[in-house]
């Protein structure tokens, strides 16, 4: 029996290629390998390489996204693109696929490139009547009024890089004194920054997907930080905790998941997506939407699926499947 030929598009190039790296490696040991033949691909800057069976690695032709095994010819099917940050996440590598002719298993390019872009992102759905917080944005080399910036966003803040995740380079500026120094850590991923008012309620995450066609909304996860925020030791270094599902109220968790599938919907999303909210005052704030969330150990989706006891096999079947047959 023929199988399908998977290939596992893992790294990138930005900070977050070692957490890629890990989601990668969890998607590689569930896929059932008796109905696919599977590969891990590195997207590296300047390395773009096979990670073979036998240990060794192949360049990666980039007619056809494949490579040269023992004097075979190894083209996928599909890919599973498991990138955060560029280039799988912000729309390259879907815009690529498409223009070879591979099928891949996240939201497609506009869609990638829309929401990686946190400032047009927001744009589009507050037209949509989405609860947003107040922000403000800037280019790095821009004159920066302080008094004007929390004179609209107040204090305390946050400032955030526009195009990065897994919250590098963000702070929560509680003075004045402490801007300039947060857009320098912003400006490390990023030349566009968004400043933003701080929120205060719930904070939670609500993953999405389709099935069958129709948009199916899991549990949210309550994100409960031991730092100021949930950056990167809080997601990655377990300095917080994420309760699944998340101790809020019926009515709270309809609304969030409500609000969850409206965006999916609003923005055309294929494959998974992980949401990002504050409740405040029983309203869900719409922080961010992420096309390739963590799949690591560690990471939200995996235990929400757990929670709905959805197998990762049966799960990520059903995303190769729907890309193969969308």
């Amino acid at each position: 029996m023929y199988k399908k030929i998977v290939a596992i598009a893992m790294g990138g190039y930005s900070s977050e290629f070692e957490i890629s790296l890990k989601s990668g490696e969890v998607v590689y040991n569930a896929i059932d390998k008796t109905c696919y033949e599977v590969y891990k691909v590195h997207v590296l800057e300047n390395n773009w390489h096979y990670v073979l069976p036998d240990g060794t690695k192949a360049a990666v032709n980039k007619e056809n996204f494949g490579c040269s095994y023992k004097g075979d010819s190894i083209v996928p099917d599909v890919v599973f693109n498991t990138i955060h940050g560029t280039p799988g996440e912000d729309g390259i590598l879907a815009c690529y696929l498409e223009l070879i002719g591979v099928a891949q298993t996240s939201a497609g390019f506009y869609q990638a490139a829309l929401s990686f872009n946190k400032r047009d992102c927001l744009s589009v759905l507050k037209k949509f009547g989405i609860k947003c917080a107040n922000s403000i944005y800037i280019n790095e080399g821009d004159t920066i009024d302080t008094t004007e910036i929390i004179k609209t966003v107040g204090l305390p803040c946050f400032v955030k890089p526009n195009r990065a995740g897994s919250s590098f380079g963000i702070s929560r500026v509680q003075t004045a004194e402490m801007l300039p120094k947060a857009l320098l850590e912003a400006y490390k991923e990023d030349t566009e920054v968004i400043i933003e008012s701080e929120l205060l309620g719930t904070e939670v995450s609500v993953g999405a997907f389709k099935d069958k066609g129709q948009i199916q909304v899991l549990n949210p996860t309550e994100i409960v930080s031991e730092n100021d925020f949930f950056d990167y030791e809080a997601k990655y270094l377990g300095k917080s905790q994420e309760i699944t599902p998340a101790r809020i109220s019926d009515k709270d968790k309809k609304a969030v998941q409500q609000v969850t599938r409206h965006i999916y919907k609003l923005l055309n999303m294929e494959g998974v997506t992980r949401s990002d909210f504050i409740i405040q005052d029983g309203i869900p704030y719409f922080i961010e939407i992420n096309t390739t969330p963590g799949l690591s150990k560690e990471s939200i989706i995996p235990k929400q699926l757990d929670d709905a006891r959805i197998p990762l096999t049966s799960f990520f079947t059903m995303l190769l499947e729907n890309a193969l047959n969308g």
